[in-house]
Parts: structure tokens; sequence; C-alpha cells
């Protein structure tokens, strides 16, 4: 039994508040050596866009009355915001799936906020979906929540051939910037934007089919990417040495028989935008040509990182191009690399 994501669509807010962030980045670092090494790192990130669900108000950081312009706001005040918006901004992306059809299973994935009832419920009670749709709501496993997602949508259409389900993620990392003068953690900020994307799942019609799954734990770097809640928001670490350490496992045997099936090598790669370093380190370790990854550079430039959403933003481009066979692959704390094996496959 096959599972084949048919329908794949995505959502941004309608704010781009990528050069606000920066300038208010540079104020916090007025005066330090480390303000150059910003504005470099920030002109060399491969983002020109990134989407805020704020207000253009509030995401230009700098007005007196702004969200993030006096002390900063608590994690209550940033979780108020994200239980108003990560719904409509997951409804969003729904909607450009058409008509849904019969739904027999909801998956939500989502890392940048907390609400009870859980968005799952919120999202299926706008929806209309009958009360008997079985829901699962994946929270906090980070940039690589969306092959989860994925994944467990294929086990419970395998195990259950005439299911229908309905994957979204959502995620509104823009709610957690951090006013800091050290430099980690504005960099880390830099990366990331908010989107939201929803696929159908089934097992049968055309689309991507989601084969077997990748994973691998990385030993010792527990401590590389790390997402904790604070009193003001959910403060993430986002190690340097996360790349060059994603390149090396990549070149370990074990590792690569995994990712390429026997030393078969697959015709595209889906890869979570992390970020520049992070899609150069995988280029390098997997020896891939200098077009594999234009699609996930593309989102990047685009959209920056936004979680668990990134990849499905990458997999909706490969949608239109029907590849014969593909790798998807997202890094995340762990630090562990999750994926699986797709393909292009026609109605039958």
């Amino acid at each position: 039994m096959t599972a084949i994501i048919n329908r794949l669509a995505t959502a941004v807010p309608d704010c781009d508040f990528e050069q606000d962030y920066r300038a208010w980045a540079m104020r916090q670092l007025e005066g330090r050596r480390d303000a150059k090494l910003f504005a470099r790192m920030a002109e060399r990130s491969g983002i020109d866009h990134r989407w805020s669900v704020l207000s253009e108000r509030d995401a230009r950081l700098d007005e007196g009355d702004g969200f993030y312009s006096a002390e900063a706001p608590s994690t209550a005040q940033r979780m108020t915001i994200y239980a108003e918006e990560a719904p409509k901004l997951a409804l969003a992306a729904i909607k450009k799936l058409g008509e849904l059809g019969p739904i027999t299973h909801f998956i939500v994935a989502s890392c940048t906020g907390f609400v009870a009832p859980g968005i799952d419920q919120i999202i299926a009670r706008r929806l209309g979906l009958a009360d008997d749709v079985e829901r699962v709501l994946i929270g906090f496993m980070g940039c690589y929540a969306a092959v989860t997602a994925l994944r467990t949508a294929r086990h419970i259409v395998r195990s259950q051939p005439h299911s229908r389900v309905l994957v979204v993620t959502v995620e509104l990392s823009t709610l957690h910037h951090q006013q800091t003068v050290d430099i980690e953690p504005l960099l880390a900020g830099a990366q990331f934007g908010d989107g939201a994307a929803a696929a159908i799942v089934s097992g049968s019609g055309e689309g991507l089919s989601i084969g077997t799954g990748i994973t691998a734990a990385l030993e010792e770097s527990d401590e590389l990417i790390t997402w904790q809640i604070g009193d003001t928001g959910f403060k993430m670490r986002l190690s340097g040495k996360v790349p060059g350490r994603i390149s090396l496992a990549l070149k370990r045997d074990d590792v690569r028989k995994r990712v390429l099936s026997d030393g078969d090598k697959p015709a595209v790669y889906a890869v979570h935008a992390g970020g520049r370093s992070i899609l150069d380190a995988v280029a390098e370790g997997l020896e891939l040509d200098e077009h594999s990854l234009d699609h996930s550079r593309a989102v990047l430039r685009e959209f920056g990182n936004m979680s668990s959403s990134t990849l499905m933003f990458v997999l909706e481009r490969f949608m239109r191009d029907r590849p014969e066979s593909g790798v998807a692959l997202a890094f995340g704390p762990g630090l562990a690399m999750e994926g699986f094996r797709f393909g292009w496959r026609d109605a039958r």
C-alpha cells in the first residue's frame, strides 16, 4: 500500500519584516564589535524576505508602541497572539487545497506555541470537520516535524487503506525574538519567519509517494540545537557547529547508506532550508552538484526558515516537477536528521 501526497499548498502572512529585523538587531549591537559580524552574516544569509503575523507597525520593531519596542513581551503575551494567528494562517494554507472531500484523520505539527484546546481542535471546528475525525498534534519537534507528520500519515494510510489524511504544519517563529546583546540568538533569529502548509495524503490518485523513512540521531550533539521555554518566549540556541556536524555525518558510511539507499542516488533532493550554511553542508556531505538544492535555496531566499513548514514549501515545488525519485531531509533538535524517500506516482 502506497501513501501519496495528492495535494500540497502553502501560505505566509502579509508583512515582510526582513530589513526591519536587521535594523533592530544592529541597534541592540550598537557600539559592539559583533555588529559588523552580524551585518556581514545577514548579508550572506541567502535570505531576501521573511514574513510575520505581526502587524506592519509591530514588525518594524522600532515603534514606541510596537510589540518589541519596550520591555520584552512575556511568554503569555506571545501565546495569546499564537492562539489567534496560528489557526488563521493554517486555514489560509488549507483553503488553497480546494475542496477537501471526506477527511478521516487530521495531523497538525507546530513547535512555536501552545494552547488548549489545541490548534488541531480549533482548526477542525472552523473547517467543520466531522467530530469523529481522528486527530494527532505533533509539538515541539522543531524543523523536522513535517517529516514526522507525513510519515505518520503514511503509517495511517498503509494500515487503513481508505483513509484520507489532512496534514498541516504552522509556525510563528517571529513571536520569539529576544532582546539581547548576545550575537548567537540574534543570528538565529535572523533565519526564521512564519509560514504554514497543508497537504492531503491518501492511498490513491496521483502525487508524490511517501516512501521508507530515514532517521539518524547524531551522538554528542544534543546541545547544538535547543529550544527552551522562558519567561519571554521560546529561546533558541543554534550553534555554529551544526553545519560541520551535518556534513561529517553525511560522509559516514552508515548514514550515507540510509540516505542513498545502497548507493543509488535519487534524482532530486528536497532539503529543509534551515540556512545557507546548512544547505552548503548537505551539498558537501552528499557531493551534490551546484543546482541540486535550487528549490531549497529558493525557499530560503523567499521565506527564510519557517521551522517545520519549510520542507513542505520545498516539496510543493517538487509537486510541480513530478520527479521520478527523491529524498526529503530535515535537521533539528537532537541533533537529528529525519527524512523519507519519495517519487511521483500517476493516478491508477
